[in-house]
């Protein structure tokens, strides 16, 4: 649009002309002689009958912007990245090789592509896997600089967003929402009752929080409840 009017063509015309190419609609034959009157180059004009799609200059702009921005993130301040990668941009996660470091995250990459690529295996690999990929992917670069992944902590998970671990400045501490089956408000149930008091049981975080037995022994799997006993029981002597 800028370059014909430079060459004297009507600013509507030009507007006209850019949407129809930037469409994929090409010119027609009526603006073509319009334009010509201007001296419009021919190799311009057979350029806009064979473009099919034009990106728009301000959608260019906005994407290099906001990736300088999420670089400048990665390169300086790295964990605040991947706290808003893995909190925003991941629906499935595998926590427990995550929190198992770099190698256990490469193997496990591995045997989903593997099956992948596998004609008759592929069959095998869930949708969730697939969604893992790409969260795995990021946690193996994660690792390779140096960062790791701490367990997902009864006193210092949130609910839904991962955050730096307070005792460990290189590592992050997933959330709860991030153990399978466990929705946001099972997971605020928690973080709203620990807030009241500390957990003293698990007969006590049943009865506090919408935990299920099930999504418990889950937590004891992940070795989440290290150290805590099972029922209220005070020992007096």
């Amino acid at each position: 649009m800028i370059y014909l009017i430079h060459k004297g063509v009507e600013p509507q015309l030009a507007f006209k002309i850019m949407e129809g190419v930037r469409k994929g609609k090409g010119i027609k034959p009526e603006d073509v002689e319009k334009i010509r009157q201007n001296s419009v180059p021919d190799w311009y004009i057979e350029s806009c009958k064979k473009i099919k799609y034009m990106f728009p200059k301000a959608h260019a702009v906005a994407y290099v912007i906001m990736a300088i921005r999420v670089g400048w993130f990665k390169v300086y301040y790295p964990l605040h990245y991947y706290i808003s990668y893995f909190t925003l941009r991941c629906n499935a996660y595998d926590i427990k090789t995550m929190c198992e470091g770099k190698d256990s995250i490469s193997k496990r990459i591995e045997d989903i592509q593997t099956r992948l690529n596998d004609r008759e295996l592929k069959k095998t690999v869930t949708n969730k896997e697939v969604d893992l990929i790409s969260a795995l992917e990021v946690a193996s670069e994660m690792t390779a600089r140096g960062y790791h992944f701490s367990n997902i902590s009864l006193d210092y998970s949130l609910a839904n967003e991962f955050i730096i671990d307070p005792n460990d400045d290189k590592a992050l501490i997933p959330p709860f929402v991030t153990i399978d089956g466990l929705g946001y408000n099972v997971a605020k149930s928690i973080v709203d009752a620990r807030n009241e008091r500390a957990f003293i049981s698990k007969q006590d975080i049943l009865s506090r929080t919408q935990l299920s037995t099930t999504l418990l022994k889950k937590l004891e799997d992940l070795g989440v409840l290290i150290g805590i006993q099972n029922e209220n029981q005070l020992q007096l002597f």
